[in-house]
């Protein structure tokens, strides 16, 4: 076979492949991944990978040694989701850094953490003084929770006694580059002819005409036209 066809049918099918155990693998966002799920998927792109540019390997012999790293990825996120014990061990635990006010150097060493870092992700939480700062804890994935001092925490409109009005919607899209997105239309219960009439109103002949049209809370529409 030609070597150009050859590598592109390996990579065609290892991509394929690869798309469908990622699907398989679930949902969990990227800011969920704990770090056995950043190795494993970086392991499970590195064997599609061999078996495109590896000749010497087979292309079965590629697909069941992703199968299989996939099948042992699920049975242990199964046994971490049923098991706490086993969610400890493979995920790890929250971490305190920062209790009372005080930081904890001895968490941050177990944890591998300088000041520069922590402080680094405290502003990530727009936190710039770790005076401001109640607790901090380091979560399994990496990221940083913050409850700040009471006096330094945003105020709420409970806070100020503000009225509320309850939202009527959830804010969504409704035409996305001159097209209509229907299943929102049709999560909200809304027709055609409502959002026609609606787009008038705001100067829109045409849906075409309309770059971007979004469902407000309050039960207007937002429109951007092209």
């Amino acid at each position: 076979m030609n070597p150009v066809l050859d590598v592109s049918l390996r990579a065609l099918f290892g991509f394929c492949f690869l798309l469908f155990l990622t699907r398989l693998l679930g949902k969990k966002q990227l800011s969920q991944m704990t770090f056995f799920t950043y190795i494993t998927g970086i392991a499970l792109g590195n064997i599609a990978g061999d078996m495109v540019v590896h000749k010497d390997i087979k292309v079965m012999d590629g697909f069941i040694g992703m199968g299989l790293w996939a099948v042992l990825t699920i049975v242990v996120e199964y046994i971490s989701l049923k098991y706490a014990k086993a969610r400890v061990l493979l995920d790890g635990e929250p971490t305190i850094v920062i209790k009372d006010g005080k930081l904890l150097k001895k968490a941050m060493n177990d944890s591998r953490l300088n000041v520069d870092d922590l402080t680094m992700l405290l502003r990530d939480k727009d936190v710039f003084s770790v005076a401001d700062v109640d607790y901090a804890i380091l979560e399994p994935n990496g990221k940083l929770s913050v409850l700040k001092k009471e006096e330094k925490e945003n105020v709420t409109k409970k806070d100020m006694q503000i009225q509320l009005s309850h939202r009527k919607y959830i804010p969504m899209e409704l035409i996305v580059d001159g097209k209509v997105v229907k299943r929102n239309l049709r999560e909200v219960n809304k027709t055609m002819e409502w959002l026609e009439q609606q787009l008038k109103i705001k100067g829109a002949e045409r849906v075409q005409d309309v770059f971007y049209a979004e469902l407000k809370s309050d039960g207007n529409i937002f429109v951007d036209l092209k």
